[in-house]
């Protein structure tokens, strides 16, 4: 069993780094503007299924339908924030929440109607062929997600902590009275903030829709396994987001050990030893 070990974790990495993507988004949007939403995972959903098109479709490769269905998805995103969401703010909390599910179910019932209910793989120039690098069997597409992924939190890093616009945005989740008396742009945060954490979950959902399949009902999974992700690593916590996304996905991976079965139940679990011991979550808000 031990010898599986390096395979579990690399799978458990895979899946992780896009649960972090997803939820990286997802805590910028609560932190800077206090909305939970919950059809983040539409966003998610959206970057597979125009990726599939682009690509199934129009025949375009996938190394071009990644960028401009996350392009797509990022200005669908801008423009939500300013027509629903930024609505939202004055609003009591029960009122965001019940808006972000119906917003969601009109995502993904468009979705299920321009795209269909069938579950399709996304066509890309890979191999299928298994690779082997030392104890682990991946492919190319895997390998593929897991360094684009990768490279995405490292620039997410560099932006958030060494750009003008990353350390607006930082000082927005921080104190965004202070943040507004030094002039910084409030509102043009949030819009920018929402739309890059809308295009952060399509980059998850079309480099996974490489390795699995992609359908309309795909994004309620992952806003699910994203607010896990929120509250394992700390509300408002970007770092918490990577960490707990990481932590999420290696733990259900090596749950499979044990059955398949409870690998959902995981997250649960986790999240219940948290609220217990660390109700703030593993980072405090960054």
């Amino acid at each position: 069993m031990l010898d599986l070990l390096p395979q579990f974790v690399f799978n458990g990495l895979l899946i992780g780094m896009s649960y972090a993507l997803v939820a990286i988004g997802m805590t910028m949007i609560f932190g800077i503007m206090n909305i939970a939403n919950f059809a983040h995972g539409e966003f998610y959903m959206l970057g597979g299924c125009i990726t599939y098109f682009i690509a199934a479709k129009l025949n375009a490769p996938y190394l071009v339908a990644v960028p401009v269905s996350v392009a797509v998805v990022t200005g669908l995103g801008f423009l939500l924030e300013r027509v629903v969401f930024r609505q939202l703010r004055l609003k009591s909390a029960m009122s965001s929440v019940l808006a972000t599910i119906g917003l969601g179910l009109i995502l993904q019932n468009g979705a299920l109607i321009f795209f269909g209910p069938q579950p399709q793989a996304i066509p890309t120039s890979f191999s299928a062929f298994p690779l082997q690098l030392g104890p682990i069997f991946t492919t190319e597409a895997r390998l593929f997600a897991v360094a684009v992924t990768a490279a995405t939190l490292v620039l997410m890093y560099v932006f958030l902590n060494h750009t003008l616009y990353g350390t607006a945005m930082r000082a927005t989740f921080q104190q965004t009275e202070a943040a507004a008396l030094v002039a910084i742009p409030i509102d043009r945060m949030r819009g920018i903030t929402f739309a890059l954490g809308a295009g952060l979950a399509a980059l998850g959902g079309a480099l996974l829709g490489a390795i699995f399949f992609v359908q309309p009902a795909m994004g309620a999974t992952e806003s699910l396994k994203a607010f896990i992700v929120v509250i394992l690593g700390g509300l408002g916590s970007i770092p918490g987001s990577i960490v707990g996304g990481i932590f999420l996905g290696v733990a259900e991976s090596l749950g499979t050990v044990v059955s398949s079965a409870y690998k959902d139940a995981i997250g649960f679990v986790l999240v219940i030893i948290i609220m217990l011991y660390r109700p703030d979550g593993l980072f405090k808000k960054s």
